[in-house]
């Protein structure tokens, strides 16, 4: 019997073989209504042997061929009414079973008043009652039969077509959106999933869905899978907070559970197969914190009606602010930046995301003064928000005049433009990096905070309704261009291996939307000068997370995918900070975001410095760039780096008498 049915599923699932099962896709409308007919008129037929062996009276009204006939047309009648015909049998449910039902009922019906009729005006009838009522329940059963037949041998021979195992699997969860996503898993061709068990915090005896059984979910959530014979759990559940999703992760894959995450059924993309939209759980799920709270209305009292503009507005962070600006239906929406590709790319999402949206594409270098202020002459700008910036630290560390031609000459220009032009607020976008340097992109990026705090506190002395600069500083963004993520992703679908600096480095991480919420909310409640810190929630060993990364993709550390140390690249620290020794932070009305109080530098000191730093990268020296950082940031201290001997206070008075 075995050889028998591995043949058989040999011949029907050949590629080569006319029965080939994929290559039926659907039954057309009028095949599945003339088997119907047939099925029917099988019925009939049958009903009428059994009336026959049963009792020898019958009505002679009519021949049993106008009988068969009248049956059926009844039938073809109520099936065009209910449109029974007209689904994907594979894909049959409980609603095709019900119109099954009402249009059998409803040929019963209309042929028991026939019936009734007939003996009203004729005097005798056309049926035996009896024999309608079998009629109906053969019929009723061989359509159904049917239909649940097509559905089992499609599925068997889909899955006998497929030279690879289910995977079988849990679904944390017993609300309707697990259910429907056990359901929709079920009937998806071709397979990946094979739902065995539901697992649930609440309290249930002897429960099942969908015929499979349900188990409450304690202690141990690895013993609960494997309990159930599986091998994979998918999380369908939104109730959970981050800290307990982490938690659970952690444990499956301790136990080499596989992991899954599907998102609200509500939200699925009907034109993709089920199976892909149930997706291996990502890092980015399990590094998220609890969603942020904002207030709406100070917002939209800066953005609604003025004209905003964005710098740096193609990268990860300035694209993130511009959709999030466009929501509060700004008068006009700039958006700049000098990355031709990215900024289409943007435009087109503009566009289609925002079509009554007012705004203008500028492709510009922060750095040119000229066509900035030709833009700010032609442009009643009321918010600045300035995320344009070289943010690499190995490249910026060996090409430290383009760090400052971008991150501190641009600043300039626009924050002078800004001053001239009568700006209300300006929000500078920064880093972490910039607190106790390290290297040239975290000197830089301290250079511009220092200018712009300044400027503020020099403005006020003449004029109280100065531009209001603001500063935010943040960590790592998930999912940014370049950062850590987006590489291991790239590094683990390529076979590995994955590259970590050192074994002890930390960062700190948040969602690109989340950063960007903050920047929003920090430029709305500034008063000017300030700096505000958002707090990053826990830092994260990023050996920890390449670890993570490999074991969500399925794989093992070291065994599947390599993890290799490079060592430090030049200006990395093994840890970043938000505040240096110096500031002290205070509240806001945000637990989110406190406002750091650094010490607030004279303005023309720091001007004429910045000149000179400019004045030195043009020339393109860069030790003697580097040597005016570390002179205007006495905390710089490049670590890893060829400029570390410039933190001897002899190799730097030397290079500063050589400038």
């Amino acid at each position: 019997m075995g050889s028998i049915n591995r043949a058989l599923k040999k011949n029907l699932a050949d590629p080569d073989n006319a029965l080939d099962i994929r290559n039926l896709k659907y039954l057309p409308r009028w095949a599945v209504l003339l088997i119907d007919i047939g099925l029917v008129t099988i019925s009939t037929i049958l009903t009428i042997f059994i009336l026959l062996d049963l009792s020898p009276l019958q009505y002679t009204l009519l021949s049993y061929f106008e009988k068969t006939l009248l049956v059926v047309s009844t039938n073809v009648f109520f099936f065009y009414v209910f449109k029974t015909y007209a689904g994907i049998i594979r894909y049959s449910s409980n609603v095709d079973a019900l119109k099954l039902l009402l249009a059998t009922v409803g040929a019963f019906s209309s042929l028991l008043a026939l019936n009734y009729i007939s003996l009203l005006f004729i005097g005798e009838k056309i049926f035996l009652v009896g024999g309608l009522l079998i009629n109906l329940w053969i019929s009723f059963s061989l359509l159904f039969l049917f239909r649940l037949g097509v559905k089992q041998v499609y599925e068997y021979f889909k899955i006998a077509h497929k030279n690879e195992s289910l995977i079988k699997t849990v679904i944390l969860g017993v609300d309707e959106n697990a259910i429907s996503i056990a359901g929709a898993l079920d009937i998806e061709h071709p397979k990946r999933f094979k739902i065995v068990g539901f697992l649930t915090q609440d309290s249930h005896k002897s429960l099942r869905i969908l015929d499979k059984p349900v188990l409450r979910h304690t202690q141990k959530v690895s013993q609960e899978v494997k309990s159930l014979g599986a091998d994979a759990i998918i999380f369908s559940e939104n109730t959970l907070t981050p800290e307990e999703k982490f938690k659970l992760v952690e444990e499956c894959l301790e136990h080499d559970i596989a992991v899954y995450n599907a998102p609200l059924v509500s939200s699925w993309d009907e034109n993709q197969p089920i199976a892909k939209k149930v997706k291996t759980l990502q890092i980015e799920d399990l590094l998220e914190r609890e969603p942020i709270q904002l207030e709406v209305q100070n917002k939209i009292d800066q953005l609604t009606g003025k004209t905003i503009l964005v710098t740096g507005a193609a990268g990860s962070i300035g694209s993130e602010i511009v959709r999030q600006v466009a929501e509060y239906n700004p008068a006009k929406l700039i958006i700049l930046d000098q990355a031709e590709t990215p900024l289409h790319n943007l435009q087109l999402e503009v566009e289609a995301k925002f079509p009554d949206l007012n705004f203008k594409v500028i492709v510009c270098d922060v750095g040119n003064q000229k066509r900035l202020e030709l833009m700010f002459q032609n442009q009643s700008i009321d918010v600045v928000y300035h995320a344009a910036a070289y943010k690499h630290v190995p490249l910026m560390e060996s090409n430290p005049h383009e760090a400052i031609f971008v991150n501190i000459h641009g600043t300039k220009n626009l924050a002078d433009l800004a001053i001239k032009y009568n700006v209300g607020h300006f929000v500078m976008v920064s880093t972490d990096k910039a607190v106790n340097p390290s290297n040239v992109m975290g000197a830089s990026k301290r250079t511009a905070e220092m200018y712009v705090q300044s400027l503020y506190h020099e403005s006020i002395k003449t004029n109280p309704n100065s531009t209001k600069f603001i500063t935010t500083r943040f960590g790592n963004v998930l999912g940014s261009n370049g950062s850590v993520v987006p590489l291991f992703k790239k590094q683990i679908e390529a076979g590995g291996p994955v590259t970590i600096t050192h074994p002890d480095i930390i960062r700190y991480f948040m969602t690109i939307p989340e950063a960007c919420q903050l920047v929003l909310e920090a430029g709305a409640m500034g008063k000017g000068g300030e700096i505000f810190v958002f707090d990053m929630g826990e830092p994260v060993k990023i050996m920890d997370l390449a670890i993570k990364m490999i074991k969500l993709a399925g794989y093992q550390p070291n065994k599947n995918i390599k993890v290799r140390i490079t060592g430090l690249r030049p200006g990395e620290k093994l840890y970043e900070e938000l505040l240096n020794d110096e500031c002290k932070t205070l509240p806001t009305h945000h637990k989110k975001i406190m406002i750091g109080q650094d010490v607030v530098r004279d303005y023309e000191m720091i001007n004429d410095k910045v000149i000179k730093i400019i004045k030195s990268a043009n020339k393109l020296k860069n030790d003697k760039v580097v040597a005016k950082l570390k002179d205007l940031i006495p905390e710089f201290k490049s670590n890893n780096s060829s400029y570390e001997r410039l933190d001897n206070v002899t190799e730097l008075r030397k290079e500063q008498k050589s400038l």
